[in-house]
């Protein structure tokens, strides 16, 4: 149930997948997880180099592995990650170590900096051994920090680590990005809490084919998804001011918020309110600072005469969205009571 007392009813609704979580909610633990690769295309170009550092909930170290890979591939860009074929001749395959690995991810939230690069390679190298990553959600950090509000001049890792004081001593080195990266997760699930964020965890999912093989699918933002999503409840219409926010309401975002998109599409999709990409009569409200947008999402909504909402008044009105009415399955009663056969 979410902060308002509305949740989507029904089994389906108990189905979908959870979008984003309150930082203080307690999880089942963090794998802080960075590999350094021989190209950027999973499947092609291979894992040279892994680091996997399993989390306490808290954030404490509870187990690690590190090693270098033998690709069975030209390493690539040895100038980034400093390791040149002599290095990795020898060394064990992916296959060798999935057993470790697969322990050391299960029912854990997968954390990296950029997880969707991350994500996709391990992806790719367990489906070359016919294995399955045990992975249902995963979080990253790259957004996490946008939600903080830190002030750092950029987001990349060597910019956090020197914002929290932690010495990064061979940056593109799997271990020591891992290390960096779970010294930097600490804190800012911290101030995720202090500033009530919600944490960016995502769903992933796999597929399970008849004849054994699993694959997993692609990790997806979350604005390309949200839009596509069936709301389960029916568009109440407009949003009215000093009014509550209705399930069902088709909510569209502006460019000119402060919150960033994926954390207000995770409140939308948690709520039971849809998110739309477009803005046209159905469109509810649209979130936008500003008054008189003069281009954007803002300003369409302003010539359709659908009313706009800051991102700040938004969150305020989330925790209290009434309940919606429910979209009824269709189910084709015509045919009820009569027999058939077939000649």
């Amino acid at each position: 149930m979410d902060a308002g007392g509305h949740r989507p009813s029904g089994s389906d609704a108990e189905n979908r997948p959870r979008w984003g979580r309150p930082a203080e909610h307690a999880g089942e633990g963090w794998a802080v997880v960075d590999v350094e690769t021989s190209g950027f295309r999973p499947g092609q170009a291979r894992i040279v180099s892994i680091a996997a550092l399993a989390l306490g909930d808290d954030g404490n170290v509870e187990q690690s592995l590190y090693t270098l890979l033998n690709p069975g591939v030209d390493p690539g860009p040895t100038h980034v990650h400093g390791l040149t074929a002599d290095m990795l001749e020898g060394q064990p395959t992916f296959g060798d170590i999935v057993d470790h690995l697969v322990e050391l991810l299960d029912g854990r939230t997968l954390v990296a900096h950029n997880v969707g690069f991350d994500y996709s390679f391990l992806a790719a190298e367990t489906e070359l051994v016919n294995r399955e990553l045990p992975t249902d959600t995963v979080m990253c950090t790259v957004e996490l920090a946008r939600r903080l509000d830190l002030g750092t001049e950029n987001l990349r890792l060597e910019t956090l680590a020197a914002n929290w004081g932690i010495s990064q001593i061979r940056p593109h080195d799997a271990l020591d990005d891992a290390l960096v990266l779970a010294q930097i997760l600490k804190p800012a699930l911290v101030r995720a809490r202090e500033r009530r964020v919600w944490l960016p965890v995502h769903p992933v999912s796999r597929r399970r084919w008849p004849n054994g093989v699993v694959t997993h699918d692609e990790l997806r933002p979350l604005k390309a998804v949200a839009s596509r999503l069936p709301c389960p409840y029916l568009n109440p219409g407009r949003y009215i001011s000093g009014r509550p926010l209705v399930q069902g309401m088709r909510i569209a975002l502006s460019a000119e918020v402060e919150c960033t998109h994926e954390e207000l599409i995770e409140r939308i999709l948690h709520a039971g309110l849809a998110y739309t990409d477009t803005v046209d009569a159905e469109t509810s409200l649209v979130l936008c600072n500003d008054a008189q947008p003069a281009q954007g999402k803002g300003y369409h909504a302003g010539e359709l005469g659908v009313p706009l909402v800051s991102d700040a008044e938004f969150m305020r009105a989330i925790d209290s969205v009434v309940g919606g009415t429910g979209v009824e399955e269709f189910t084709d009663t015509t045919l009820a009571g009569d027999q058939f056969a077939l000649f």
